[in-house]
């Protein structure tokens, strides 16, 4: 574990402060990782074993952001990341009629696999990692209204696509 904490602990750091903006919360989420992957290898090693952690820490730093938004009912951050998706993933009072969340995944890696690699890496640093549009402009090297533009566009091409493959929204 420690070897792993070495080599991913600001990876998984990151990640969970992107969502949580909460150091003590976000140190909470990686131990807990810890234990998990504790728990889970034995069986089997994951072959992509930074994506497993990183999915790991995502989903729990994404349940604590809940659990303590519904305590405090505060914070935008989430909200207004969240938000910009809107618009592009079916809605929850339409789970009968949308198809099962892995089918949606799947249909979304597929989009995301069309996209030229700039497209692709600002989009998910945005709404996988939770990444603020100045820091990804700054890694990118180009200016936020690029970024802004890029995520747009990104946003309708999904949603078009979805629709086309009969995801209603």
């Amino acid at each position: 574990m420690a070897e792993t904490s070495r080599k991913y602990g600001g990876f998984l750091c990151r990640i969970a402060w992107n969502i949580l903006r909460s150091r003590s919360d976000a140190e909470e989420c990686v131990n807990d990782t810890y234990l998990r992957t504790w728990n889970a290898i034995p069986p089997s090693r994951p072959t992509a074993f930074q994506a497993w952690l990183g999915r790991i820490v995502r989903n729990l730093s994404l349940d604590r952001y809940k659990q303590l938004r519904a305590a405090k009912r505060g914070g935008e951050g989430m909200e207004l990341l969240l938000g910009e998706l809107d618009e592009c993933l079916p809605s929850l009072h339409r789970t009968d009629k949308a198809l099962e969340d892995q089918e949606i995944a799947d249909l979304i890696t597929d989009f995301l696999n069309t996209l030229a690699p700039e497209n692709r890496i600002m989009f998910l640093r945005r709404y996988w990692y939770g990444q603020e549009i100045a820091r990804i402009a700054a890694d990118l090297c180009c200016g936020q209204g690029k970024v802004k533009s890029s995520l747009f566009r990104t946003r309708k091409a999904l949603r078009r696509y979805l629709e086309s493959e009969e995801v209603f929204l």
